[in-house]
């Protein structure tokens, strides 16, 4: 993957409206920018890639109307090294956003040891494009295995206006989770979330610096020695349903880090992965700004699994 440089940017440059005075140099940027995220804007600035009247500017710096803004725009790293011919389920496709049915097994960005095989290599082959967008368009992730939907922004504007209603909270999300135990009936888990003190791979409920997390659970099937639930998220953290329930003597079935090691049940311990499936996703369309939701179905090994239970 190469690099871009200041050489390769493209220069943007825009006097500042009169009806901007007073305002905060990043609060007048993200008017002035939509497509772009505040943070992104806020970074530029640091960066030096954001100038006013051809000297760099704090954040803070308020402006009057008249000033000359000039944004040197990288372009983004070039990943076509990096495509791969993955096959992908798709659920959802236009010009703006992709919706994946995620299979169990595929992990869904490039990191220490998984550089090539993941979603975001198939992505950059299925749409060559998503190379100019931060991430290939990802916005959301779900941990390796687990299954189900999850959605990509296509185009700049489209990402940051996922990104916006992730923090919004108005994107809906609804999982089927199997956890060992008897739950007696839904509730809330609401406890932040952090890297574990000692253990850094794993996530952890921490009292001072964790962010927030919120999972409301509803059960839905009860087995002898198993529930299946539905979890809605109002947060989007790493491991988020695979420590909440865990915190609560619920862990999930399948959990090589959260679960329980074995429980005695020849079924319950033969699953190979957590029985986590993304079932539901809701949001707003980013341009047409109808409100869309999908389904996906359960993937084969769960509905198994379900099905075995239900004949024990």
């Amino acid at each position: 993957m190469s690099e871009p440089s200041i050489r390769s940017a493209d220069y943007s440059e825009i006097t500042v409206p009169s009806d901007c005075a007073g305002q905060r140099l990043d609060a007048a940027l993200a008017r002035l920018f939509p497509e772009h995220s505040r943070s992104r804007l806020q970074n530029w600035l640091k960066e030096g890639l954001i100038t006013l009247d051809d000297a760099c500017a704090e954040a803070k710096h308020k402006v009057w109307g008249g000033e000359r803004l000039t944004i040197a725009v990288l372009p983004a790293p070039t990943f076509a090294d990096v495509a791969e011919d993955i096959p992908l389920t798709i659920v959802y496709e236009d010009a703006d956003l992709l919706v994946i049915d995620k299979p169990a097994g595929l992990v869904v960005h490039p990191g220490n040891g998984n550089a090539h095989g993941t979603l975001m290599n198939a992505l950059l082959h299925h749409a060559p494009e998503l190379a100019a967008v931060p991430r290939a368009g990802i916005v959301h992730r779900l941990d390796k295995d687990t299954s189900g939907l999850l959605v990509v922004a296509k185009t700049l504007a489209s990402q940051t206006d996922l990104v916006r209603q992730l923090q919004a909270r108005t994107v809906k999300r609804h999982y089927l989770a199997l956890v060992h135990g008897k739950v007696g009936a839904g509730g809330t888990v609401d406890a932040p979330l952090g890297r574990h003190p000692v253990q850094r791979t794993k996530m952890a409920i921490v009292k001072h610096g964790g962010k927030e997390a919120r999972t409301h659970y509803a059960v839905l099937e009860r087995f002898s020695r198993c529930t299946l639930i539905e979890c809605r998220l109002d947060t989007g953290r790493t491991h988020q349903i695979r420590v909440h329930m865990a915190s609560i003597a619920h862990p999930l079935i399948g959990d090589p880090v959260y679960g329980k090691s074995k429980c005695g049940d020849v079924l319950l311990d033969s699953f190979p992965r957590q029985a986590l499936h993304a079932l539901r996703l809701a949001l707003v369309h980013p341009a047409s700004h109808q409100e869309m939701a999908w389904e996906s179905p359960l993937p084969a090994d769960f509905a198994a699994l379900l099905e075995a239970l239900r004949e024990a």
